[in-house]
């Protein structure tokens, strides 16, 4: 919201203005509005830890974070080339493999990733789509923008992007209607338009969410979407192969599935292709998909592509496969597989943030200036015993954004999660994301599981 001077940006003096205008009364009484909005509408997200799971409300901010049209642009285009780099080494990595021989990428990390799918191989994905639903996490620090990792999986938390919005239109309807922000309510049909245009054949297809069931921490998102698209919400058990086609057992009857937007991991999906203690998913989901009767999306062995390690190499997969600069720039980040990678993290475990590269919410990395001696020497025999398994990357300075915490503005870090659509012909960019604040003072993990918590964004013409 503010130049490094302290002035308000001149795309946030409106909303700048209005908060000043306000007494600290009628900021709690907003606060309250937005936080008992998230209560009605059950917006919620699960916590595990060692001996407990519990459903929480995710905290949300009432100071809404301002980026201009101009700022925005260039986040659009820039994850727009990202994502079709990464579906076109997908389908290198999953067919000819040229940019392991050429040696644009190693080719073990490629073939020793656990998300590597070797039913995979050689089957070829409908319209080159492997990702259809991209969640691209992205930072801003003294530099600009930067792409902090991708989420290639099984993205979440596009409901909590809506819910802000619905709450904070409603806490700030003049000063959102005096902005003229950006809408973002069109997501749900745009997400539909994209699994639809996948279909298998010129027919309207029948599109379903799979979901793992009601004790997902993602459970909110799965029932939200199903019912903004207006298709059906599965578990594994509603369906049954036929004839190599996928069908959803109903009440008027066995109904066929074209578009199975899958909301669960490969291992699960179907237990008689990989897992096959899964009982999350259905079985013969993965044959129907092989013979062409249903698409799966995102596809089966995406995760190749959002492992940690592959993220270094992704400016020079958008060069090899696009032949253009990257437009957005990624993080500095060492490679602990690579042995000048492990010296160099050792030697400064005090002044990195070290993950694992399959980890994901937050867990089991360590931000090195705020952990122990003794908590550091613990990460580094982890990091000795299997370098590979771990990453390393500075501490950035995220940018900050003002929150209304305990009866008062104060500036919390702030990471922004955009969400990319990628279709048969077209890419959609919604303007607007999930913007992750991390609310502990000083903090600089944003994951609701770790103290985070959500605030709208607003993109606002320059």
């Amino acid at each position: 919201m503010f130049e490094p001077h302290g002035n308000p940006r001149n795309s946030s003096r409106g909303l700048h203005a209005a908060l000043a205008e306000l007494a600290p009364e009628d900021l709690v009484k907003l606060q309250d509005g937005v936080y008992r909005h998230f209560l009605h509408e059950g917006i919620t997200f699960t916590v595990l830890d060692a001996d407990n799971v519990t459903e929480q409300i995710i905290p949300i901010d009432c100071v809404p974070r301002v980026l201009t049209a101009t700022e925005w642009q260039h986040l659009e285009r820039g994850l727009k080339q990202r994502l079709a780099a990464l579906n076109l080494f997908l389908k290198d990595v999953y067919h000819e493999g040229r940019c392991l021989k050429d040696r644009i990428v190693p080719i073990d990390l490629v073939l020793g990733c656990p998300q590597y799918r070797m039913e995979m191989r050689g089957l070829n994905v409908p319209h080159d789509v492997y990702v259809a639903v991209c969640g691209t996490d992205v930072v801003r620090t003294h530099d600009g923008f930067a792409v902090l990792e991708d989420n290639l999986r099984v993205p979440s938390g596009v409901s909590y992007m809506l819910a802000c919005r619905n709450a904070i239109k409603e806490a700030f309807p003049r000063l959102y209607r005096a902005n003229r922000v950006r809408e973002v309510s069109d997501y749900a049909e745009l997400l539909y338009r994209t699994l639809a245009s996948l279909r298998p054949s010129q027919q309207a297809p029948r599109v379903a969410i799979l979901t793992p069931g009601m004790h997902n921490a993602a459970y909110y998102e799965h029932a939200f979407l199903a019912g903004e698209m207006g298709i059906d919400l599965v578990e594994g058990q509603d369906l049954i192969l036929r004839d190599s086609a996928l069908y959803s057992r109903t009440t008027s009857g066995l109904r066929r599935v074209d578009v199975l937007y899958r909301r669960i991991d490969d291992d699960f999906l179907d237990p008689v292709q990989f897992r096959s203690d899964s009982v999350l998913g259905a079985a013969g989901v993965f044959h129907a998909y092989r013979a062409g009767n249903v698409v799966v999306a995102n596809a089966p062995g995406t995760g190749v592509a959002d492992d940690k390690s592959l993220y270094a190499y992704v400016p020079e997969i958008i060069r090899y496969f696009l032949g253009e600069e990257p437009i957005l720039a990624n993080i500095e980040t060492h490679l602990c597989r690579e042995p000048s990678g492990l010296a160099y993290t050792l030697e400064h475990l005090e002044e990195l943030v070290v993950k694992e590269v399959g980890g994901a919410g937050g867990y089991g990395m360590l931000v090195g200036p705020h952990a122990s001696a003794d908590e550091r020497a613990r990460y580094a025999e982890r990091l000795r015993a299997d370098p590979a398994n771990f990453i390393a990357q500075p501490v950035l300075a995220l940018s900050r954004a003002p929150c209304f915490i305990d009866g008062a503005i104060e500036p919390r870090h702030v990471d922004l999660r955009p969400f990319v659509l990628q279709g048969r012909d077209e890419q959609h960019v919604v303007p607007g994301g999930l913007c992750r604040v991390a609310l502990r003072r000083g903090s600089l993990v944003v994951n609701s599981s770790q103290g985070g918590g959500c605030k709208d964004l607003w993109i606002v013409e320059d």
